[in-house]
């Protein structure tokens, strides 16, 4: 069955739907997807009628929408990242007939070992969950970081952004300026399978720096 774990609480061991996008979640941040397509429809319903998650992958190679088998003149199996995020539904909505509006939040990173494409094009892995970081006070020489989250969380609105805010944690505030700022989606990636925060923060303030925005 989808979704059983094994293992200790800080890893565990399971088989997840995966949805491979061309966007890193990140712990504890929010991802609205719109899902049209029939797989992921299905997949999003099975994951609210068994309370579980499904993980999010970045995609590197290939297009969000994996080929059915047997289905001639389509895409291959896409290309993703190993080091994934764990995505809980929490609000969702149909709209119309086919449109599924669901709202995710980002909850353990996953490394994923194995996986298999199902008659449908739905990619199925086995996953290990990792550890989440050791908790790190924000340090004072970061706290311009902290400012700039503040304006860009005003800018684009209460509603997409994660409460409660931690301003004092590192790990949350290196995560939330990860996954707001335009960076390419490959140096995002990295700073998702970064497992300490202050190296993640050093090199945010970094990017800053050379952009003139600190």
């Amino acid at each position: 069955m989808l979704g059983r774990f094994r293992g200790t609480p800080e890893r565990r061991s399971l088989q997840l739907p995966l949805f491979p996008l061309k966007t890193v979640l990140f712990p504890g941040g929010i991802l609205p997807l719109k899902v049209f397509e029939q797989r992921y429809i299905e997949m999003a319903k099975a994951c609210l009628r068994d309370t579980r998650p499904f993980g999010v992958v970045l995609l590197t190679r290939g297009e969000e929408v994996a080929a059915a088998k047997g289905v001639p003149d389509t895409p291959g199996t896409p290309e993703f990242a190993s080091i994934g995020t764990l995505a809980t539904i929490g609000d969702w909505d149909m709209p119309q007939l086919g449109i599924l509006h669901v709202r995710t939040t980002g909850g353990a990173r996953f490394q994923v070992h194995s996986h298999a494409v199902q008659d449908d094009g739905l990619v199925v892995a086995e996953v290990t969950t990792l550890p989440a970081e050791p908790t790190v006070a924000l340090s004072d020489a970061y706290r311009p970081l902290v400012q700039l989250l503040d304006l860009l969380a005003e800018r684009i609105g209460a509603q997409h952004f994660p409460e409660p805010r931690r301003g004092d944690d590192a790990s949350w505030v290196g995560y939330r300026l990860a996954e707001l700022m335009p960076l390419p989606l490959s140096i995002k990636q990295s700073m998702l399978e970064i497992n300490d925060a202050e190296v993640r923060l050093s090199v945010l303030r970094r990017f800053l720096q050379q952009q003139g925005l600190l």
